[in-house]
């Protein structure tokens, strides 16, 4: 039980500033900036291996509302011009339950209604239907970006599977990804215990909640037309190092074992979702998956190689190293092989192979978010693989690369910013279609950031906002027409084969409906279960199971709850 004196260090340990960082490719700010609030650190941490982390702020008014260069236009269709892409753009609205296909014209031509908000992607499948993850609320989950539900649906709408995976104890999160023999990539949490965490050695001081749920990752085979059979697993918890406590077996050098996850990997206090992944990938050439951990500020790719027996351990597959990561990128200091200034992800979401036939092909594109920066950007690396296939890493050193082959900001850096979601990825033609989805901005450059295709998702809580108005932002400075990530799929696709693609028109109202939807610049109410709310009954979620802290941030994509 916890004595009112610890209670007050863990609070006065977690209300510490967080020291922000530079990286290698961009500039960043050296001290906060006026108006905003200061950001948690935890005590006991060397201040050059603050990783950053999740979390999010009260209010963010630096995620800007894309302005049109046409006058009087707020959503849809903003820019379309030659140099894009053919194709048609899978979007799901994050607060709604429709899912759209949309041409270069901005017009839906295919949608598909579930009875769930998203949680959070969308893909089109080889054979025309459409796989999605939904959002279903228990109790626990991961304070952002809760999934637990996969659906697949014919085109002609029809519910053909559904596999429901969330309890208090595990739950589906964040993102999906179909695989070449039918089953299904997942990122899944699994609770553990305050025991079992200060067991595997983490700091009883820096834990923010009485609980963690660390990730893992799960293989399902479809059991249609309900069920699903997990046929492959890896947990992050299996491969833990700690370098505190020489009673604990896990204890060691991190520097020594890069191979391995350290439990302070985050540098700061330890919230419940402590490695946060927001995205999964996998290469079939390869067999390896990649992670975005956004908790640690890096990308870590996984041998799918191995047996569930093998993924447990530090022996098997392909490279040798069972379930021990063998490659890792983005911040150094997170297996204490560098310093804050060494980082170069800033909480990133989307980590992706660049598809081979594809400009960069077998190279990787990440959404670099840039919360503690303030503006966004994507990178684009060149993996530094030998002939052989494995990932070099001389002794002592960092894995590679020093910087980015490729990297894109806005001129003004802050016209480009989404300081949570969002994704990107590189397009047949060599353009890259990103989604700055805090903001529902989705947009195409090319490889010398010219932009040429933008569109402005018109879909809100509540149903869809008429040509002039604005969504309006939830508490935590999100819009609510804010998308996690999109994907785009060239005409030729074989799951567009034969379909009827046929213009439906645009998705938003006619602007003579402009201030008749009750939706302009809908706003919600602040919270009063956390400090900072005031105001009448929100809609936001309260404590997760176990009880809440006062000192707890926002998390990443936190749904709201129904009122």
């Amino acid at each position: 039980m916890n004595t009112p004196t610890q209670s007050i260090r863990r609070l006065a340990k977690s209300a510490l500033l967080v020291l922000l960082a530079t990286g290698t490719v961009m500039q960043v700010v050296a001290q906060d900036e006026p108006g905003r609030p200061p950001r948690p650190r935890g005590q006991g941490q060397d201040r050059n291996r603050e990783g950053g982390g999740g979390g999010g702020r009260h209010e963010m008014p630096e995620n800007k509302i894309p302005t049109s260069p046409n006058p009087g236009q707020t959503v849809g269709l903003y820019l379309n011009t030659p140099k894009a892409c053919p194709g048609y753009t899978l979007m799901a609205p994050k607060h709604n339950t429709v899912t759209y296909l949309i041409d270069n014209l901005g017009r839906a031509v295919h949608q598909w209604k579930s009875e769930y908000e998203p949680g959070q992607t969308v893909y089109l499948l080889p054979n025309g239907h459409l796989l999605r993850s939904c959002m279903v609320r228990v109790q626990g989950g991961t304070g952002g970006g809760e999934g637990g539900r996969i659906e697949e649906y014919a085109w002609d709408g029809k519910l053909v599977w559904e596999f429901t995976h969330a309890t208090r104890e595990y739950q589906l999160h964040h993102d999906i990804k179909p695989l070449p023999n039918g089953h299904v990539l997942a990122l899944m949490v699994e609770r553990k215990s305050s025991a079992e965490a200060m067991a595997a050695g983490f700091n009883a001081d820096l834990m923010r909640d009485e609980f963690l749920v660390p990730d893992a990752v799960v293989e399902i085979e479809p059991i249609l037309p309900k069920g699903g059979r997990i046929v492959w697993e890896w947990h992050v918890w299996d491969h833990l190092i700690q370098h505190s406590d020489k009673s604990k077996p896990n204890y060691g050098d991190p520097a020594a074992h890069p191979e391995l996850v350290d439990v302070a990997c985050n540098g700061r206090a330890t919230p419940a979702f402590w490695n946060h992944m927001n995205s999964l990938d996998y290469n079939p050439t390869l067999d390896q998956i990649v992670l975005s951990v956004r908790g640690c500020n890096e990308i870590w790719v996984l041998d799918h190689s191995t047996t569930t027996q093998q993924a447990a351990s530090h022996a098997g597959g392909k490279h040798g190293k069972g379930g021990d990561l063998i490659y890792r990128w983005g911040n150094p200091a997170a297996y204490q092989r560098g310093t804050s200034r060494d980082k170069q992800l800033v909480q990133q979401h989307d980590a992706q192979w660049i598809p081979a036939g594809s400009p960069g092909g077998g190279h990787m594109t990440i959404f670099n978010n840039g919360y503690d920066r303030g503006y966004s950007s994507i990178e684009e690396i060149v993996l530094p693989l030998d002939a052989n296939g494995r990932y070099l890493l001389a002794p002592g050193k960092t894995y590679g690369p020093e910087k980015p082959v490729w990297h894109y900001e806005a001129k003004n850096r802050t016209d480009f910013f989404s300081s949570e979601i969002s994704g990107a990825h590189r397009l047949p033609n060599g353009n890259t279609l990103i989604c700055a989805g805090i903001v529902g901005n989705l947009f195409e450059i090319t490889p010398t950031g010219e932009m040429v295709w933008q569109y402005v998702n018109p879909m809100v809580r509540g149903g869809i906002l008429a040509q002039g108005e604005n969504p309006g932002k939830d508490m935590r400075g999100h819009l609510w027409n804010a998308v996690f990530k999109v994907h785009c799929y060239a005409p030729d696709y074989i799951g567009l084969r034969g379909r009827d693609l046929t213009p439906k028109g645009v998705i938003e109202l006619p602007a003579s409906q402009k201030g008749k939807t009750g939706l302009d610049n809908m706003t919600e109410q602040q919270r009063t279960d956390r400090p900072g709310g005031s105001g009448g009954q929100g809609r936001g979620r309260g404590g997760q199971g176990g009880g809440s802290r006062d000192d707890r941030p926002p998390r990443d994509d936190r749904p709201p709850r129904d009122s």
